[in-house]
């Protein structure tokens, strides 16, 4: 069963930016959002994935993730997600041996932006870059299955 750790922290500044050594548009959608888990699709570029995650207990879920064609990556995104899909900026940041996953989202969320790190374990020990903030890991308005049809005063902002 694949498992996915995630600490995830709201971001204070921009200086992610000049640390960035990848940046790629994302535009995602979610066909299914319950409390058992989501099914997302996710369109990155010209490479598509369809992620089952299970409930997040803790700082942890199940996930699998499979690539799917990027033709029904988008005809899903259209027809069968919630509208509206979400649409982000990904910046990928490596800090102290790891590598963050920093998220500027656009649309109705415009100005949130949020960094995530996968870890090996809950007690797995790591520095937090400095643009990092607010931890808000177990913060379930920041899931991005609840954040769709959200705005920044839906989240508290």
């Amino acid at each position: 069963m694949g498992k996915e750790i995630e600490h995830k922290y709201l971001v204070t500044d921009d200086s992610y930016k000049a640390m960035a050594v990848e940046t790629r548009c994302i535009e995602q959608g979610y066909i299914s959002r319950t409390v058992n888990g989501t099914v997302r699709v996710r369109l990155i570029g010209e490479r598509a994935r369809l992620t089952i995650k299970g409930r997040t207990v803790g700082d942890t879920r199940s996930e699998y993730e499979y690539d799917i064609p990027v033709a029904d990556a988008r005809e899903m995104l259209s027809g069968l997600c919630a509208q509206p899909i979400i649409s982000k900026t990904r910046h990928l940041v490596p800090f102290e041996g790891n590598m963050w996953e920093v998220d500027e989202f656009h649309g109705a969320l415009e100005g949130l932006t949020v960094a995530e790190i996968e870890i090996p374990s809950s007690d797995y020990r790591y520095a937090c870059p400095p643009f990092v903030g607010q931890n808000v890991t177990n913060d379930a308005r920041f899931y991005n299955a609840n954040m769709v049809g959200k705005s920044l005063a839906d989240l508290g902002m």
